[in-house]
């Protein structure tokens, strides 16, 4: 049996995390290490490793992540001024967890390109 991502641990209770969303699909919690005044990862309780190894299965999990993303934006005022969501997908993407997770950020004006 494969050990417990990070995010699987958070969704289990085991590590503790400021959670700001939770039903049966999805959670969502305050990055530890925030690279925008508001940054929040929204993640799926199902572990897909990645966004490009998600499932046909998983398309309505996958639209329930996207509304919940806005619906976490608006209530932290994120939606008048605008936010970004970012998804990376393997190492040269910048994936750090290997449990598909969406990054909320805003609270400040974000540039482009990010990286």
């Amino acid at each position: 049996m494969a050990e417990m991502t990070l995010f699987e641990k958070i969704c289990a209770k085991q590590i503790p995390a400021t959670i700001l969303h939770e039903d049966e699909r999805c959670i969502a919690f305050r990055d530890i290490a925030p690279q925008a005044p508001v940054h929040v990862l929204i993640i799926p309780r199902k572990p897909i490793p990645r966004i490009g190894l998600a499932a046909e299965a998983d398309e309505a999990l996958l639209g329930h992540l996207l509304l919940t993303a806005a619906k976490v934006a608006r209530s932290e005022g994120l939606a008048e001024n605008g936010y970004r969501l970012v998804i990376n997908n393997g190492p040269h993407g910048g994936e750090a967890v290997p449990h598909l997770h969406i990054h909320l950020l805003g609270g400040r004006q974000l540039l482009w390109p990010p990286g």
